[in-house]
């Protein structure tokens, strides 16, 4: 016999309840640890009201090992659509308090929906990570399913910023998945990502290591290099999505939103000169510098802690988001190595995939010298700025400090590496290599020979500086657009974005270039 309508409304509203509350254990000692629910992560994530579930009442259909007993709605993922800044995005938010988070086939089927829909109507995707990892139960089933999140995520790449948010311990697809987005944010000693978990370490390896010694936020943004942005708890961890989804665009095709600013175009920047001593040999800190040129001194850094000799991050200009690419002279002089280059090539890319202009701050020495950067492969990691610079279209505005050295300045993205303008300090210094370098080498007999060594140095150094490293070379040959003071540093930066808003390039017909990986 048909149940009555009443009985199915009954129905209908025990499950939904059984969806929204979950497992109230489990939800009691995430509150008692300092974390929110899934749920509320959503609700703080999105503008108040705006989040429209999909998929409440999917369900595990496995039955084996005592899975039937155990299933409950929503498979242990939330997903749905919602807004932030009144701008669509999709999101998905692994629940552990229902099945500890993990992943069973219904339960990644949902995450692969939420993926392939935010593609296909270009907004952007945020995925809260929180779970124990795969559900053994299922079986290859599962694996399968798995396998969908991957593809998706994979050929999503470059239509939509991706962002994954790790908020507590994520294994196997909780890092791989998250590995092929754009932007990873962590929270510290809550949130860690690992292939292979502890237990398992010490049988296979018979090593002892803690969960935050493996995966944690320190490890992986400043050692791994996996994570972009750490927060301290999760409601700072969705502060900082929110602040970054305001400076992309929500698709390939659309440009990054702008923020309108009293922030003056024409504003004198002073300070700079204060800020880097002419003295090349001394250090300054680079984030003073991006800081005193951009929209009311907001710059989101990436990547912090990570290859810490060179800055990546996102400011405005006159209220356009842009990307910067610096070199940090307090860190390894601002020399290029292997972890420095892997950081600025991904960043270039991403910001040419999502039409955000890139302006590149070059104060560089040249790339790191010694036998550990070259077996690590430094030519292979320094040939990915190379490639990155040289495949991006959109505008790209490079100024040069102070000096730039060897084949580091073209890393760095001169003009025959496609910047499309460049511009210089007065003062600065360009040459093959350090001046120092260069004298010791073309005048070694003349200095040795001389009565006074030293002296003769000091003029040959002199007479370097002057004929081959100077600004005035670099205007006669045309390697530079201008010199200009560092007071009107910001001023030349909007005009020149403004002129080049409209730019178009393009590339020779291929399927894909080959980028040295």
């Amino acid at each position: 016999m048909s149940k009555s309508k009443e009985d199915l409304e009954k129905k209908l509203s025990a499950l939904q309840r059984s969806a929204l509350q979950g497992d109230a254990k489990v939800a009691a000692r995430l509150k008692s640890d300092g974390k929110l629910t899934a749920r509320e992560r959503v609700d703080k994530l999105l503008d108040a009201g705006s989040f429209i579930e999909e998929f409440m009442l999917a369900e595990t259909q496995c039955t084996d090992f005592g899975m039937a007993d155990k299933k409950l709605p929503s498979d242990g993922v939330i997903t749905g659509s919602g807004k932030i800044d009144g701008r669509p995005v999709y999101v998905f938010a692994q629940d552990r308090s229902i099945l500890a988070g993990t992943v069973g086939s219904a339960h990644a089927e949902k995450v692969a929906y939420v993926i392939q829909t935010a593609r296909k109507l270009g907004v952007p995707l945020i995925g809260l990570w929180d779970s124990a990892g795969a559900r053994i139960q299922e079986g290859l089933s599962v694996t399968t399913a798995i396998g969908k999140i991957f593809f998706e995520n994979s050929i999503t790449s470059g239509a939509i910023p991706q962002i994954s948010a790790i908020m507590g311990p994520c294994i196997g697809v909780g890092s791989y998945s998250p590995a092929l987005t754009d932007f990873i944010v962590m929270v510290e000693k809550s949130s860690q990502m690992f292939i292979t978990g502890p237990a398992v370490i010490k049988e296979v390896l018979g090593e002892e290591v803690t969960m935050e010694e493996l995966g944690g936020s320190k490890i992986h943004s400043e050692v791994s290099g996996v994570a972009d942005l750490v927060a301290k708890t999760d409601e700072e961890c969705l502060a900082l999505i929110r602040r970054l989804i305001a400076f992309l665009p929500s698709n390939f095709e659309s440009a990054p939103p702008r923020k309108t600013t009293d922030d003056g175009s024409g504003r004198s920047l002073d300070a700079l000169e204060k800020i880097v001593p002419e003295d090349l040999r001394k250090a300054y800190n680079m984030l003073q510098v991006i800081q005193t040129i951009v929209d009311d001194g907001d710059f989101l850094e990436l990547k912090a802690k990570f290859a810490r000799n060179l800055v990546i991050g996102l400011g405005r200009l006159d209220g356009d988001s842009v990307g910067f690419v610096a070199n940090q002279p307090m860190f390894l002089g601002g020399s290029l190595d292997v972890d420095a280059s892997d950081k600025a090539a991904r960043f270039i890319r991403f910001c040419d995939a999502f039409n955000i202009p890139i302006i590149t701050l070059m104060d560089v020495p040249g790339f790191f010298p010694g036998k550990r950067q070259e077996q690590k492969g430094i030519i292979r990691h320094g040939a990915k700025m190379l490639y990155s610079y040289a495949e991006a279209t959109v505008p790209k505005i490079t100024l040069i400090l102070r000096k730039g050295y060897g084949g580091a300045k073209q890393a760095m993205c001169t003009r025959e590496m496609g910047a499309d303008q460049l511009f210089v300090w007065p003062g600065v210094e360009l040459a093959v290599m350090g001046g120092g370098g260069a004298v010791n080498v073309l005048y070694k007999r003349e200095i040795e020979q001389s009565q006074d060594p030293e002296k003769t140095r000091r003029e040959k150094l002199a007479e370097f500086a002057e004929r081959f490293s100077g600004p005035f070379e670099a205007l006669s040959k045309q390697f530079a657009h201008a010199v200009i003071r560092p007071p009107e540093t910001r001023l030349r930066l909007i005009q020149s974005l403004s002129i080049l808003k409209e730019k178009k390039e393009e590339r020779p017909r291929k399927k894909h270039g080959v980028m040295p990986v």
